[in-house]
């Protein structure tokens, strides 16, 4: 059929019908098609596809009009489903994706950003029953930093993840009273800090400010935003063919926008189903400005809570608090005048670093990758063994462009560090994007002694720290050993290794690095966590400085853990295989780092506090502890359980820490098994990751300035462990030289200890920690 300006009908075969214009056999320009099962589409045409401005209409009632491209709903337009709920927005090939706006058959509405269909991005849910959340969204789920408000006046401004509270944030109750602290998947976790009503505070005030300032200003930017929008340009240079299919039913399309219904009425019963990202913080001032009034005379809560249970409480009086604020004010004002001088200098050498790292790193692992897969070589592990490259900051033939000073680069046994990574199962992509992506590294500070710089990625999968010149000669000496034993032993609790690295500034200082698994990347939040030596020596820390982040030691353990016996026999055989190994390195002063994750007792599950009360009971603190001494507690908890392990129910993907095979526990008849947590999920239990135990703990006396509670002494626990600080080699030259220096040599210090009988007395520190059960 010749091309034609006039309008033609046209019936196919099949019962479909074409009235309008042609270009050869396909319909171009304006025309209408009518589909035999009653679709229909009313509008532009480009040689056989929608394209341009048109309206279709499916059998189900359900319409669109907009822009059409390439036989897709793409550009802006208007949905109308079948079920009453409207869309207004920018669609990208067939999905809303862009600015837009979308009110539900309920009368619920959002306004802002979607991708693919799901709401992801900055915007604002308004329920019908009056609850607003303004903040940002990911997969169609509460995710980020966002402010809700309730109905009844309540207000939660902090973190979310998965449309439940999680991370830091302030809750600021109806009456006026405040609680800040951190909530996990919705449940209060960890320490936490109460005001009452009436408590006139700096940054109360502040935090109430600034949501309403925060609210004006994403309310306006979302308006905003859907008014540029209203009419956007739509590239019409598709050559996809049309798939009619994917239009004849309402199914293509409103079955898919209808569907995102279901996640947000999670929110519409309770408060307790709503949440913000874990790696956003809600402020780097609040945990400070919470403690200075401007008035005295009344009293705060410092509280402790494990899944929403309050476990300890302690009254604080503010004039107290208000005083030794001042005090850190006038410390802090101290170090600014004494540091002013490097820190500006040292910030730009540690951001220097991060960068130098990331770009060797990624040449690195972008060099050694392709090779072919062969043996490991004992050449492998020489003092050849280096790729060596210089990084001018305007770039060279091999490498790129950059905005840090001219480095040296060398990488330490690149083939042997790459066969490690395939052992433990990490992809080099991940591993390099990981360290090297855009979101960067952040420095922590040293939790030791030893002055080290640490690194952590942006997902918290792997610690990168400096290391002297002789810790790196041990580590390099000890490397051939070091992989044959883990791989002889998948379950082995020693430091993963992933990499070592050197970088030399010009005309600078040598920085060494090693890349390591982070122990505490888990699945479960880590309530406390130990360094242990099976030592006395100095092993403690001063109260005033331990929080929940502290790394406590030997003489700050109060607890005794139980475990499976089948458990237990596999924990220590692999605790002496390692320290045997170490043993024959010369090595000493390891440590076992431990974390522990609480779980909540169930028959303190009556405790958690409903949402319509919790402000009633945070403002009534007598009320809490009565309730508490109620109850008979019953032993042994149940927060957790065995069962036997179900590969496709739990997630096998390898991680920094992850160890081995799955282990088997005498609970369930000696098969392997996976922890179950009720209300949290299914875990596979391996060597150091994921153990269950209970805890018993040695009963804490009250003190007579404060109020403190103790709720029960067995716990349920989940463990996270593993072998650190592998790089301090016994030297029998050091240790006589401390012995003649000190007055008053003490044999129980780190550097008197030989290796056998360092490693003799930490197994037998930790057999007391982990008793065998009678």
């Amino acid at each position: 059929m010749e091309d034609s300006g006039s309008i033609t009908e046209m019936v196919l075969s099949n019962g479909d019908a074409y009235v309008g214009s042609f270009k050869g056999v396909f319909p171009h320009g304006k025309g209408k098609y009518t589909w035999s099962d009653g679709s229909v589409y009313d509008g532009c045409w480009e040689e056989g596809k929608m394209s341009g401005e048109g309206r279709f209409v499916w059998p189900s009632g359900a319409s669109y009009e907009g822009d059409f491209s390439g036989g897709y709903l793409h550009g802006f337009g208007i949905f109308s489903g079948s079920d009453g709920s409207i869309y207004r927005g920018v669609w990208r090939m067939n999905t809303q994706h862009g600015i837009g706006r979308k009110q539900y058959q309920n009368s619920d509405i959002y306004d802002g950003c979607w991708k693919e269909g799901v709401r992801e991005g900055s915007g604002r849910y308004a329920w019908s029953n009056g609850n607003m959340y303004i903040g940002n969204w990911k997969d169609g789920k509460m995710c980020g930093r966002g402010v809700m408000k309730w109905f009844d006046g309540d207000l939660f401004d902090g973190c979310w993840l998965n449309g439940l509270r999680h991370g830091s944030g302030c809750y600021r109750f109806a009456d006026g009273s405040y609680y800040f602290g951190v909530w996990t998947k919705g449940l209060k976790d960890g320490h936490g800090m109460f005001y009452p009503a009436g408590s006139k505070h700096r940054f109360l005030k502040k935090c109430s400010d600034r949501y309403d300032e925060k609210r004006k200003r994403r309310l306006s930017h979302i308006s905003s935003s859907n008014s540029e929008s209203v009419k956007p340009k739509v590239k019409r240079s598709f050559s996809e063919r049309i798939s009619y299919s994917l239009l004849r039913s309402s199914g293509s399309i409103s079955q898919r926008t209808t569907s995102l219904r279901e996640d947000i009425a999670l929110g519409d019963s309770s408060r307790d189903m709503m949440t913000c990202d874990s790696s956003s913080v809600l402020s780097q001032s609040s945990l400070d400005d919470r403690t200075e009034f401007l008035e005295t005379g009344s009293v705060a809560y410092e509280r402790e809570y494990t899944q929403g249970v309050l476990i300890k409480e302690r009254i604080v009086n503010i004039s107290r608090l208000s005083r030794k604020s001042k005090q850190r004010c006038k410390f802090h004002a101290k170090e600014v005048k004494r540091k002013s001088c490097v820190d500006f200098l040292e910030g730009r050498k540690s951001y220097y670093l991060m960068l130098n790292l990331q770009l060797g790193i990624r040449y690195s692992v972008g060099k050694i990758t392709p090779v072919p897969i062969r043996e490991v070589r004992q050449s492998d592990f020489g003092n050849q063994a280096r790729i060596k490259m210089y990084f001018p900051r305007k770039g060279s033939q091999f490498t790129p462009s950059h905005h840090s000073l001219d480095f040296y680069w060398k990488d330490y046994c690149p083939m042997v560090f790459r066969y490690l990574r395939e052992l433990f199962k990490l992809d080099a992509a991940d591993y390099m994007m990981s360290i090297c992506g855009d979101d960067g590294l952040r420095e922590l500070s040293s939790p030791g002694k030893s002055g080290s710089l640490f690194y952590l990625s942006r997902d918290d999968r792997f610690v990168i720290k400096t290391l002297k010149k002789s810790e790196l000669k041990v580590l390099l000496k000890m490397l051939p050993d070091y992989y044959k034993h883990v791989k002889e032993h998948d379950n082995t609790l020693i430091t993963k290794v992933f990499g070592v690295h050197r970088i030399s500034l010009k005309r600078g200082k040598k920085v060494r690095f090693v890349v390591m698994g982070n122990m505490f990347c888990t699945e479960l939040r880590i309530h406390r966590r130990y360094d242990l030596k099976g030592s006395s020596h100095g092993r403690f820390t001063k109260k005033d400085r331990i929080d929940e982040t502290t790394t406590l030691k030997d003489l700050d353990l109060t607890y005794e853990f139980h475990m499976d016996k089948l458990l237990r026999e596999a924990l220590f055989k692999q605790l002496s295989l390692d320290c045997r190994f170490l043993e024959s390195q010369n090595i000493i002063d390891y440590s076992l780092l431990l974390g522990l994750h609480f779980r909540a007792p169930e028959n303190l599950m009556s405790l958690l506090e409903p949402p319509d009360s919790l402000h009633r009971v945070e403002t009534d603190p007598d009320h809490i502890e009565g309730g508490i001494s109620q109850g008979e507690l019953s032993i042994p908890p149940r927060g957790l359980l065995l069962v036997t392990h179900e590969p496709s129910s739990v997630n096998d993907t390898p991680g920094p820490h992850v160890r081995g095979s799955t282990l088997r526990a005498m609970s369930v008849g000696d098969q392997e098994v996976d922890l179950l947590l009720p209300g949290t999920g299914r875990l596979r239990v391996q060597l150091g990751v994921n153990m269950p135990a209970q805890v018993n703990q040695k009963v804490m006396q009250d003190e007579a300035a404060s109020v403190q509670v103790e709720l029960f002494e067995v716990y349920d626990v989940v463990l996270y462990l593993g072998i650190i600080d592998i790089l301090q080699e016994y030297n029998m030259k050091k240790k006589l030289e401390h012995s003649y220096k000190s007055l008053q040599f003490d044999p129980m210090s780190i550097s008197a200890i030989e290796p056998k009988i360092y490693s003799k007395r930490f197994l037998s520190f930790l057999e007391k920690v982990f008793p065998v059960e009678p």
